[in-house]
């Protein structure tokens, strides 16, 4: 036994010898084009860890909107998850492994339907760029310099079978396997969700901003300004112009409603105004994503339902600001 560790002592002696022979070696012939080799090598290595890390495990993602509020703040930074609905092979790429749906109630990440993308190519390098610089770098803007939304967060509010119905910023949800609508305020204290949906706008300005769409879908289709209804006029007038009006769901909804007033007989104009009296249903496979400030945020209610596969992430953790950080599981 002896002679074995003796051995083996021999020979880690010789290949430590032989090691330190060679590195000394390498430092005394090292030029200046071994050393940016050496700095290139490691940038690299680096980048293709971050981007592995990134793509397949976790990523870094800035809030660029207020529609959040106040669960997430803009310029609030979040880790998601990418594990957690499946991995993709690349930026938007398939999925692999758990391909699961989103519990009612998660934050989530997805791919915006309503981004004009600039090509293939764009849309992978930007998403690169973003993750490898721990999205300190976004090269995807307008022409004013602002982010462009290809990734929106919102939160996973309707599950399959759900139809959604919204009145004045109030949400009202038929739930799956239920015949009636309740409001949605209702549903989350009674099952024992987030109570962080929220609406901003009062109700009483409601009556003259749903005047002006009234107004503004009757002149659209033709109506003079003297044939407009005289009690759509007198609630107009009354609109307070200091206060503050978000909810552009409301007013489009309006407008489609003078649209079809103006004209009952155009099939268009009714079947626009009949897809916000029935609601939005959300098919198998697919969730509706919703912001917790409702008057003041671009989600499903705009583009409807959103496919499982496009689910880019969970969010689960805030990390910055310091004073606000904490998990945002359930939250």
């Amino acid at each position: 036994m002896e002679r074995f560790f003796d051995w083996v002592q021999t020979r880690t002696e010789k290949y430590l010898t032989k090691r330190k022979a060679k590195k000394a070696a390498e430092k005394q012939n090292r030029t200046f084009l071994s050393e940016t080799l050496g700095w290139i090598d490691a940038i690299l290595f680096a980048v293709v860890l971050v981007f592995i890390l990134n793509q397949f495990l976790f990523q870094f993602f800035v809030i660029p909107s207020p529609s959040m509020v106040e669960t997430l703040l803009v310029k609030d930074r979040v880790m998601v998850s990418k594990l957690t609905y499946g991995v993709e092979l690349y930026p938007q790429g398939p999925k692999i492994l758990d391909s699961r749906i989103p519990d009612r109630d998660d934050i989530i990440t997805f791919y915006n339907p309503q981004y004009e993308s600039k090509g293939p190519f764009f849309n992978v390098f930007s998403q690169v760029l973003y993750m490898i610089t721990f999205s300190l770098v976004n090269i995807d803007v307008d022409e004013q310099g602002n982010m462009r939304e290809k990734l929106l967060v919102k939160r996973s509010a309707g599950a399959a079978g759900d139809t959604y119905t919204f009145i004045e910023g109030d949400a009202y949800i038929k739930a799956a396997g239920t015949g009636e609508y309740i409001p949605e305020s209702d549903f989350r204290a009674r099952n024992g969700y987030s109570t962080a949906p929220r609406r901003t706008t009062l109700k009483e300005t409601y009556t003259g901003y749903n005047a002006q769409g009234r107004i503004n879908g009757l002149m659209l289709s033709g109506v003079s300004q003297t044939d407009l209804p005289r009690h759509l006029l007198t609630d107009y007038s009354n609109t307070d112009a200091n206060a503050e009006f978000n909810d552009l769901y409301a007013y489009n909804k309006q407008t489609a409603t003078g649209k079809m007033m103006a004209d009952p007989t155009d099939m268009t104009a009714r079947s626009t105004w009949a897809k916000y009296d029935i609601g939005v249903y959300v098919p198998d496979g697919h969730v509706l994503p919703l912001g917790d400030n409702r008057d003041n945020s671009q989600d499903g209610r705009y583009f409807g339902p959103i496919d499982a596969d496009n689910i880019n992430g969970h969010v689960v953790f805030r990390i910055w600001p310091l004073k606000r950080i904490g998990s945002l599981v359930n939250g």
